[in-house]
């Protein structure tokens, strides 16, 4: 699944790379979050006693908004989820359809899905409403003419439910286009609790602890990182969080909009740094070769699965690893732990994801069930499934299924506008979110070469530069 945890337009004035809040009250706000992390979600077990709230009443399946009679009315959903991440959504959309008589079709699409959906539009077949997964896509589906605006009902719940910041990410020059119905925590690293048992190893805070966290990993006799090379933005992920620790989140913003070239110093630092993981021999499983045919849902499952001698004793990836986690029926909070990506520089870093629902045909159908979906009601039933994180502060903690999940969704809320959103997500499409080009391509084969740094950095600038129009 892609949240990223990948837009493909430059971000206008009108969509920001980041709330506006001061460079240094967002680094201490990034600290206090990361810090409230390290506290809260290393103690977690599997305790669902914790019934904090972020928001709502103490009835997770109470309505909240009224929806009008659609009998006869068909839609089509489109998004590029499968699997369990689909399945959930798809009881969503069932109860959607229970409400309001109208029938809900979800359409599977491809990545990058602005192809999949230039190609359905060329065809004269649209989907009603698509979950975009880069805020850029958003913009390019605006300038496309593809994208409706929402109405007042959907727009009223936004303004009830979400920050200002989440809801800005969603507008273009001005107007509301997107809902971001699922938001990813991106700064997370999973554990198997019996590797790090046998190992002696503990939860590291930086990354000077995590390179030694994982040599005991690996004095234990197992790997310590499983790494899916083979969708190229879990590779972008992990270079995201050591750049905006690393060289902060002035530096991150303006590589975000290409105002500083990939040949930048910052740049050769960061990667130098993640050379320390992906270039250290018997560090990542299978080596380069195994880990670039190991997609994302195998990285995190090999992680838990074989006992006490899993293929790796670490994964990193957002909080939707929860959902691989679970199919190896290992228990989130006891078999299966977590902890904050670790500090490279100053602060950990706090990077963001998300997917937005968008209106592409505009009728009283689309946006009543865009409307639900920026609604509570909807982002609480899928919390309740496990795997999902909503940005809705009106989504009640309890509806969490886990104590872990539950921290989780607390520290996302209790953030406010400060975070910074997945860096590949508002690049061109060509640049950050294609397969077998621009940025995924460029990471994967650094992880099969993570000597060439130099290189690399040309590679990234060269079609960085392209896609960005110079």
């Amino acid at each position: 699944m892609r949240i990223s945890s990948t837009i493909r337009t430059r971000r206008s004035p009108s969509h920001p790379t980041a709330p506006h809040t001061p460079r240094r009250t967002a680094r201490a706000a990034a600290a206090v979050l990361a810090g409230a992390l390290a506290f809260s979600l290393t103690a977690c077990g599997g305790d669902d006693d914790d019934k904090d709230k972020t928001g709502g009443g103490d009835d997770e399946t109470a309505a909240t908004v009224t929806l009008p009679k659609l009998n006869g009315e068909t839609l089509e959903v489109a998004a590029v989820w499968t699997g369990a991440e689909q399945a959930n959504f798809k009881k969503v959309l069932a109860e959607f359809e229970k409400r309001t008589g109208a029938k809900v079709n979800f359409v599977p699409a491809q990545d990058p899905i602005i192809n999949f959906l230039g190609s359905k539009i060329a065809g004269g077949k649209p989907p009603d409403v698509a979950l975009l997964p880069q805020p850029g896509a958003i913009k390019q589906a605006v300038d496309k003419g593809w994208a409706k605006p929402l109405g007042a009902e959907a727009q009223k719940e936004l303004g009830e439910n979400y920050s200002q910041g989440w809801q800005d990410i969603g507008k273009v020059d001005g107007k509301q286009y997107g809902v971001y119905y699922k938001a990813a925590n991106k700064s997370l690293i999973w554990y198997n609790t019996k590797v790090f048992e046998n190992a002696g190893a503990s939860e590291p805070k930086t990354w000077d602890e995590l390179l030694t966290t994982a040599q005991a990993v690996y004095d234990s006799g197992v790997t310590p990182f499983s790494v899916g090379g083979a969708e190229g933005w879990t590779l972008t992920d992990w270079f995201e969080n050591i750049y905006l620790s690393q060289a902060g989140p002035e530096k991150y913003d303006q590589l975000a909009q290409h105002k500083i070239k990939w040949t930048d110093p910052s740049v050769k630092e960061a990667l130098t740094t993640l050379a320390q993981v992906w270039g250290k021999k018997d560090y990542v499983a299978g080596g380069a070769k195994g880990a670039l045919q190991t997609d994302f849902p195998e990285s995190v499952t090999q992680t838990f699965t074989g006992g006490d001698q899993p293929k790796a004793g670490m994964v990193y990836e957002g909080d939707f690893a929860q959902v691989n986690i679970t199919q190896t029926k290992s228990k989130v909070g006891t078999d299966a732990k977590v902890f904050p990506f670790p500090a490279v520089g100053d602060t950990a870093p706090v990077v963001s994801g998300g997917d937005a629902a968008v209106i592409l045909k505009d009728s009283k159908a689309a946006q009543a069930l865009a409307t639900f979906l920026a609604s509570p009601d909807a982002a609480t039933i899928q919390a309740k499934l496990g795997g999902y994180l909503s940005p809705n502060k009106s989504v009640p903690n309890s509806a969490y299924p886990n104590a872990v999940q539950q921290k989780i969704a607390k520290a996302l809320i209790d953030s406010g506008d400060d975070f910074r959103f997945d860096m590949s997500d508002q690049a061109p499409q060509a640049f950050g979110g294609t397969p077998g080009k621009g940025e995924w391509k460029a990471l994967q084969d650094f992880l099969k070469n993570p000597k060439d740094i130099a290189g690399t950095q040309r590679k990234l600038e060269a079609d960085a530069a392209a896609a960005y129009g110079g």
